[in-house]
This record gives structure tokens, C-alpha cells and sequence, in this order.
């Protein structure tokens, strides 16, 4: 480990396809957002990592995006190992991603051993305020009701995308039997690709990749 990195965390997005995960994470490692039109759901996973400075501390946080579609549950659930913290995320627009939460806690418990991972729950496309069907109080109390954090956000207009992470991040560090152990390992995933910055995709968005190549889904 690079002396200059404290440790090396793992967290997972997880919820339903089209809440904006992949959105959250690409305004979070590359400060970019694409319009929906130019994206499609994640396929597989996508992995990207990005080093944080916490208290002049540097922590590399490792982020994996899961696809929220049913067929490939069996392929992301055995990315919950070795994961110190956990991001719900539900469209703050669509009441029916926020009940599906139920289904996405379930599995956590489901493929998770450890019960001190961090969990959040978090509200993303806050900046459509008048199609809002889900208000803050009722996440917040949900959230607490499930033992975890509550943030809200908006992967467009990037506002609190970094202070949710950033508060996941300071939440694990809290909690040292969490990473005072061995490093996340990436193995089991066959199809990993790195591009120019260091970023790592695995069998996402369905293109690019071939033969090995690097690719990246931000145009900015």
C-alpha cells in the first residue's frame, strides 16, 4: 500500500436501474454528468476509484456500481464481499424505487456477513423538486428505521454528491474493525478494464472494451 494512503475502503451502489447511480458515481471521480439520452443501464458492474482526503488523511475509495436490473443479480451479488460501506440509492421522483428499497435491504442482509457495514440511504434527482414524490422526512425516517445514514442529492447539479460520500467515508473510518484488515481484492471479475485515468469498468453500458481496451462513458 502507497505510504500516503491511510487505507483502501470498498463501496457499493446499490437500487433500482435508472435512479442515477452511475450518475452519482461519475459526478463524484470525474465531476461530469450525461444527459439520459447518452447513457444506458449499467451491465455487470462498473468499478472506479477515487483517493479522498478526510482530516489530512488520504483514503482510496474504491466505488462499485451494480446493475439494479434482476437478470444479473446472481452476477453483482458476490461484489457485497469485502464491502465497508454501502449507498441505497432511490429517484427521490419515483415512489416505487424508494418501496423497492425493502428488496435492496434484503439482499444486503442476505449477502453481507458483517453487520457493522455502513449503510446509507440516498435520495438522488433532488433538483426535479416538482415531481418530488418522496419527501426528506420520510427517507430521513426510513433511513433511521433501517440503521442507516440519510443524505439526499442531485448527481445533475452535483449538490451534496460529495458530502454523501464524503460521509460514508468519515462513518467507516469511525468504525476500524471494518478495514484494520485485509484490502478488498478485486478477484472473481474477469472482464476488468483500466482507461487513461485509472478508472476500471467491468462489462458496463454494453460497449467498449473490446479486445481490451480502455473506455470511458464520460465525454466530458
Amino acid at each position: 500500500m502507497n505510504k500516503n494512503i491511510e487505507a483502501t475502503f470498498k463501496l457499493l451502489f446499490i437500487g433500482d436501474s435508472g435512479v442515477g447511480k452511475s450518475s452519482i458515481l461519475l459526478r463524484f471521480t470525474d465531476n461530469c454528468f450525461l444527459p439520459p439520452e447518452d447513457t444506458g443501464a449499467t451491465i455487470g458492474v462498473d468499478f472506479k476509484v477515487k483517493v479522498q482526503r478526510i482530516q489530512d488523511k488520504k483514503y482510496k475509495v474504491t466505488i462499485w456500481d451494480t446493475a439494479g436490473q434482476e437478470r444479473f443479480r446472481t452476477l453483482t451479488s458476490s461484489y457485497y464481499r469485502g464491502a465497508q460501506g454501502v449507498m441505497l440509492v432511490y429517484d427521490v421522483t419515483d415512489r416505487s424505487t424508494f418501496t423497492e428499497l425493502e428488496k435492496w435491504f434484503d439482499e444486503l442482509n442476505t449477502f453481507c456477513a458483517d453487520p457493522n457495514i455502513v449503510k446509507m440511504v440516498v435520495g438522488n434527482k433532488i433538483d426535479m423538486a416538482a415531481e418530488r414524490q418522496v419527501s426528506k422526512e420520510e427517507g430521513d425516517t426510513y433511513a433511521k428505521n433501517h440503521g442507516a445514514l440519510y443524505y439526499e442529492c442531485s448527481a445533475k447539479t452535483s449538490l451534496d454528491v460529495d458530502q454523501a460520500i464524503k460521509a460514508l467515508v468519515s462513518e467507516i473510518i469511525q468504525r476500524p474493525t471494518l478495514w484494520k484488515k485485509s484490502a478488498p481484492s478485486s478477484s472473481g471479475s474477469s472482464n476488468l478494464f483500466s482507461n487513461s485515468n485509472g478508472n476500471t469498468r467491468v462489462g458496463s453500458n454494453g460497449g467498449g472494451g473490446a479486445d481490451g481496451e480502455p473506455f470511458s462513458n464520460c465525454a466530458c
